[in-house]
């Protein structure tokens, strides 16, 4: 008699790091208790015998609170750090692998180049997952004609790339990336005179792929439109007679957009890839892509399905989330790009609920997004028309029983192509069973953290693998300006929706601004609880260089990742926040910029020598800029009141002191460089306005 099958997955506790983290939790909440019994007592005193002004200490006050409430929040990861491995070797044969659909989206070929959206394309449809259990799906906001010929041209170099990787087993699924690397055929290929006659052809049609690409793309910004019908095009060959069983299906959609309808940017991208894709194959399963996060490694599908197949869990997952790694870093990771401050809490929130969904890379379940599992026939069609909508064929896609209608020769019936254009019409509305209009008009599966947080509440998990070899790689921002800008972009999430975990969100962005704006407490160093002070900002220190460290970061990451902590807080938040409460109000319109990936090599030279390029709006120039100035008007002063033989302030000139070192690059891009990559003068001196007003407006506040 056989025995259990083995794992296909396991979980290993860090225990050195636990132990680290726990000593830390304890050692710092003892000092923070005293920070605060301080700070009563203090308080109690003012009141009474207003030795000192009593607002700027309430305000201080205020900011520490923000800093514990926060603190606190912040060690729910450090709890329990665990890794996760996982075993595709012992996964059952092909037969029993269940079917995967694979999300890309993209919106303007003029900023996201057709040849490395089209590699993205080619390299989710060499996964190494049986070919009619995976269909790729692009769907193209902008309705450009250049991107529905560009992935015409990749379905034309997908049928030999597709079966070239597969007969050699590859383990590079992009063919960009592949023919950039050193040979990473199977061992027993190398050498063999038919592998290198067979690759002198496949890079011979990639050539002639890149070149056709080229071609069309002339002229790709005025081929986008805001205006247009929907489009849904199922790819064959133009002979019509070829063998398409070995070749997964690759779907191109571009939904209806119209004038004074909204479209949800990207959330509502994949509302429609997930209606659209219900009725052509309606796989359980989905990964989504960003368009310029390519499939490296072809066993990704594989590996979520080390969770989704394991009885023990199954169940209980929403999504399996991989790391957003990238191929253009450089050694100086000046903006943060790496984005490994955010990867080093998945350790720990894996040993939780798991991770948050971060936009792209994670393969979910349909049941998870659409709030219930495959429906039986008993259920009432009139409810499930409430909560799906119109279209009987996507909520016949909800039974269990269903299956979908596109027939072998992938040409959908005028029937199907009916259906379809109504599913990724502008005006389709939905929202998840049972939820009314609580929570999702149009449900956003992206652009909410919210997402996360509504699953994780109804009892979902989710985790997070990192596998040795990276599953998807793109390409990082390499200037100051595309990451203020995709960092002010990212929180508009809360505009999204509405509801009590939406308002909760957005009270937290606004407490991470007040927490980041005031950089400064008040303290005497003749005061004996200045000890508990100055333990707390170093502890805090410590602790950040022992996690760059042991995540295997050097050193220097640790003053460039506090760098973009405090661009971002200082800037970007600040405007993420403006902007949603401006939409509330009806006073400004949700808009969404696309990060560039057209590369510039003047910056891409800079990015690489670790040198900040300040070629950015002023208006989140400003904000730094200006805050810089006055910790070095505060620096100044302590230092002159220091000779003084005044070291009452001491603390907060050394405070102001670190401020201005570990954001030296802002004094630098103000007063020393004289390069293109500069700050602006005219920046510069409207942000000495700016400080010199904050500075009189203070001094008032403290006279009186």
């Amino acid at each position: 008699m056989d025995g259990p099958s083995p794992p296909l997955n396991a979980r290993r506790v860090l225990t050195k790091d636990l132990i680290v983290n726990r000593l830390y939790m304890l050692v710092n909440g003892i000092a923070i208790l005293a920070l605060f019994y301080y700070r009563a007592t203090t308080l109690l005193r003012i009141i009474e015998t207003r030795e000192t002004p009593l607002v700027p200490y309430l305000v201080v006050i205020f900011s520490e609170i923000m800093f514990t409430f926060f603190w606190v929040l912040y060690q729910a990861y450090r709890w329990k750090p665990v890794k996760l491995e996982v075993y595709p070797e012992r996964l059952p044969g092909d037969e029993k692998l269940p079917p995967v659909d694979v999300f890309i989206c993209t919106a303007d070929p003029s900023k996201e180049p057709s040849l490395g959206v089209m590699n993205t394309v080619v390299s989710a449809l060499a996964l190494d997952y049986p070919p009619d259990k995976l269909a790729v799906y692009l769907q193209d906001d902008g309705g450009s004609y250049v991107t529905l010929n560009a992935i015409r041209e990749a379905w034309k170099f997908a049928r030999f790339w597709v079966p070239f990787r597969r007969k050699y087993e590859l383990k590079i699924a992009c063919p960009a990336a592949y023919f950039s690397s050193k040979e990473s055929a199977h061992e027993k290929f190398i050498g063999s005179s038919e592998f290198a006659a067979e690759k002198k052809i496949i890079e011979k049609k990639y050539a002639e792929f890149e070149e056709a690409l080229e071609k069309n793309s002339v002229n790709a910004s005025a081929s986008v439109s805001r205006d247009h019908s929907p489009v849904i095009e199922v790819m064959t060959d133009e002979n019509g007679d070829s063998n398409l069983k070995d070749m997964p299906l690759l779907v191109y959609v571009a939904r209806e957009k119209r004038p004074g309808h909204p479209h949800h940017f990207k959330g509502g991208a994949l509302n429609t890839l997930l209606r659209v894709s219900a009725v052509i194959t309606n796989a359980p399963y989905f990964l989504v892509l960003d368009c310029d996060m390519y499939c490296y490694n072809p066993l990704s599908a594989r590996l979520a399905m080390c969770f989704y197949l394991d009885p023990k869990v199954a169940s209980k997952i929403a999504w399996v989330q991989f790391p957003q790694k990238f191929h253009n870093l450089s050694e100086h990771d000046i903006y943060g790009g790496s984005l490994n401050a955010i990867y080093k809490s998945n350790i720990g929130l894996d040993g939780l609920r798991g991770p948050n969904i971060y936009g792209c890379n994670f393969v979910m379940t349909r049941e998870a997004i659409y709030g219930t599992g495959k429906v039986e026939k008993e259920v009432d069609l009139n409810k499930l028309k409430k909560s799906f909508g119109s279209s009987n064929e996507f909520i016949k896609s909800l039974y269990k029983s269903y299956k979908p209608q596109l027939p072998e020769d992938r040409k959908p019936s005028a029937e199907l192509q009916k259906e379809l254009q109504l599913l990724a019409s502008c005006t389709y509305q939905w929202h998840r069973l049972g939820e009314g209009q609580v929570g999702y008009r149009y449900f956003s599966v992206v652009e909410d953290a919210i997402t996360s947080l509504s699953l994780h509440c109804k009892g979902w998990i989710s985790v997070y693998v990192d596998p040795a070899s990276p599953c998807f790689l793109g390409a990082t921002t390499t200037n100051l300006n595309d990451m203020l800008v995709q960092q002010t972009r990212w929180p508009l999430a809360c505009q999204a929706t509405s509801g009590k975990g939406c308002r909760f969100l957005r009270a937290c962005v606004m407490l991470t601004i007040f927490w980041n704006l005031s950089m400064s407490s008040l303290f005497m160093v003749s005061d004996p609880y200045f000890i508990v002070f100055a333990f707390i900002f170093l502890s805090s220190r410590l602790k950040h260089v022992q996690e760059t460290i042991a995540f295997g970061d050097p050193l220097r990451n640790t003053v460039y990742e506090l760098r973009v902590w405090m661009m971002k807080s200082v800037a970007c938040y600040l405007y993420a926040i403006l902007n949603a409460i401006l939409d509330r109000i009806g006073l400004h319109e949700a808009n969404f910029s696309l990060t560039s990936k057209v590369v510039d090599d003047e910056q891409e030279t800079r990015f690489k020598q670790g040198i900040y390029d300040f070629q950015v709006s002023p208006k989140l120039l400003i904000p730094l800029c200006s805050l810089y100035i006055l910790h070095l008007v505060a620096f100044i002063i302590g230092i002159a009141r220091l000779f003084q033989k005044n070291d009452e302030l001491l603390a907060q000139a050394v405070l102001s002191f670190f401020v201005v070192i570990v954001n030296y690059h802002l004094l630098e891009g103000m007063f020393l460089r004289k390069d293109k990559g500069r700050i602006a003068p005219s920046v510069t001196l409207l942000s000495i306005a700016i400080s010199a007003i904050i500075l009189g407006c203070g001094s008032l506040l403290l006279f009186y």
